[in-house]
């Protein structure tokens, strides 16, 4: 595919719109980072932190680690050469949906929560007899603006999800993840690990099934691209 990708198919109708081509040097490398960034975490978190307040925050970071390798797999099945087929071409665009959803927001949902622990933690701050417990306040929600650029990065045309949903659908899905996020804090930070893990529960379950609504949905769209797609034998007759 090229950037002057054809709009109009062979039956006069408008062909659907994939995402553009992605390097997937770039988002192999991603994975990296997400395999050992959430597992390294948990680890500090099991390690330091108290495990009554654990909640879900070490499944959310094992999860998003997890969902890393997965992604990966997809990734490396991308393909555009001889013996490509409708799968191997949304290979990068499905192992991005992956990503997105099921690495990157349960990092999310859990770095608040996991920095409250660990800025709290008693091993991490062994306190001498003399010394004041401050507390750090407000800006233990600093980590949580991350949530921010996200969320901009998904309702600014830059996600996946956007070529997957329609924008009114894209800006109410991005707007619950915000807001399953908030409500999975505020019960980890009140104790009620119950609410915690609900909240958690369906933020997860939801992407899960957008994951397998996107990925099923782009592989119907590039079939059908490629399907009624202008064909280049039209060119090689008129030579």
């Amino acid at each position: 595919m090229s950037k002057d990708r054809p709009t109009v198919g062979t039956d006069g109708r408008a062909l659907p719109i994939l995402p553009p081509e992605r390097d997937a040097r770039v988002w192999a490398r991603l994975v990296r980072v997400m395999f050992y960034t959430p597992g390294f975490l948990a680890l500090l978190l099991l390690k330091a932190g108290e495990p009554t307040a654990f909640g879900i925050t070490v499944e959310l970071l094992m999860l998003a680690s997890a969902a890393a390798v997965v992604g990966g797999l997809f990734i490396g099945t991308q393909s555009e050469g001889k013996g490509a087929d409708t799968a191997s071409r949304n290979g990068v665009w499905s192992g991005a949906l992956v990503l997105e959803l099921l690495a990157v927001v349960p990092f999310l949902c859990a770095v608040p929560a996991l920095f409250h622990e660990l800025a709290h933690s008693t091993l991490l701050h062994a306190r001498a007899p003399s010394a004041v417990d401050v507390a750090l306040g407000p800006s233990e929600m600093l980590p949580a603006v991350a949530i921010l650029p996200f969320l901009l990065y998904q309702l600014t045309g830059f996600g996946t999800l956007n070529y997957v949903v329609t924008r009114p659908a894209n800006w109410a899905i991005n707007l619950g993840i915000a807001g399953l996020i908030v409500a999975a804090y505020v019960a980890n930070r009140t104790a009620s690990f119950d609410l915690e893990r609900l909240f958690g529960s369906a933020l997860v379950l939801g992407m899960a099934a957008l994951v397998w609504y996107g990925i099923v949905k782009l592989k119907r769209m590039q079939a059908d691209f490629d399907l009624r797609q202008p064909h280049k034998k039209d060119d090689a007759d008129k030579v």
